[in-house]
């Protein structure tokens, strides 16, 4: 399995408690590298993800002077679940994030979000004053494709309950094939820290079910976020698996053409070969990618005074 790095650098398992439109609850988050580094970078796990699937990117990251800080989306991982199903939706993930940031005390993060982390980093990078110096969005866009919600439902909707780790893994290699070449060792890790043991022994996966009722209707539709990204401003890297389904290549180019960051020439996309929805970022030279587009501002600033 994973190295982990030396000096106790990680990974660190902290919690605070967050507001809700019905109450507070306590949100978890996975931390790595040094906590006085001068660059902390939030990664942000899908929509029935973990904080755990940026353990191997954090690792990269914090070995090279990075603070690295993955939360649990409410409902997800070692966060507490919403009261309500209707609650999961963008305002309780703004509210939360806001509060992961006020938490860390840092006066600017850079954001890599995969798919719904994506979209909670373009929601608050379009906020006037956001903290998010950089922003990084893993298959992720300004419109998003309903037949690839209508295909991450049908998995949702079904209950799934495994015998062991080995058939949660089975399954997630066969749903989770358009994340790439894992290696065994990163099937098993992914496994591992999404299952839960429940009281018959049986296995399920580690996010609140009630997630799944946004998916309930047969057929979804495209989702429009144009608004939304044409006031992001800052510096943009989009990663794009080459045969995603759910951000298009059309998108992508279009989102180079609209917007404050794009009028600024501050967007660029790379698009990730043998990938779909969406890049893992497991992978090395997927690390590389998002290593240079966070250190280009301060490469270019030592290489002026060299």
């Amino acid at each position: 399995m994973m190295k982990l790095l030396k000096r106790d650098a990680g990974p660190r398992f902290e919690t605070f408690p967050a507001l809700t439109s019905h109450g507070f609850i306590r949100v978890a988050y996975t931390e790595w590298g040094p906590p006085e580094s001068k660059r902390t970078v939030i990664c942000v796990h899908g929509l029935t993800r973990n904080s755990r699937d940026f353990d191997f990117l954090a690792q990269y990251l914090a070995q090279r002077g990075m603070r690295v800080v993955a939360p649990d989306l409410p409902g997800r991982g070692r966060s507490e679940r919403l009261p309500r199903a209707l609650d999961y939706a963008t305002p309780a993930y703004l509210a939360t994030t806001a509060a992961l940031m006020a938490r860390l005390n840092v006066s600017e993060v850079d954001w890599i979000g995969t798919s719904l982390g994506g979209h909670i980093g373009m929601e608050l990078a379009a906020q006037r004053g956001a903290p998010i110096r950089r922003l990084v969005l893993n298959d992720f866009g300004a419109r998003v494709q309903g037949a690839a919600l209508h295909r991450l439902g049908s998995y949702m909707r079904l209950n799934q309950r495994f015998r062991t780790i080995d058939d949660l893994e089975q399954h997630f290699r066969n749903i989770y094939q358009p994340f790439g070449a894992l290696t065994d060792g990163q099937w098993r890790h992914m496994a591992e820290h999404s299952a839960v043991l429940e009281s018959d022994g049986h296995y399920r996966q580690n996010y609140d079910p009630a997630i799944s009722s946004f998916f309930l209707w047969p057929a979804m539709l495209d989702i429009a976020l144009w608004d939304v990204w044409e006031r992001v401003d800052c510096p943009v890297l989009i990663l794009r698996g080459e045969s995603s389904d759910l951000l298009l290549a059309t998108t992508v180019n279009r989102m180079k053409q609209r917007g404050l960051a794009a009028s600024k020439r501050l967007v660029e996309a790379v698009e990730i070969p043998d990938c779909g929805h969406a890049p893992s970022l497991m992978a090395v030279d997927q690390m590389r990618v998002i290593e240079e587009f966070l250190v280009r501002e301060q490469a270019n600033a030592e290489a002026r005074r060299a």
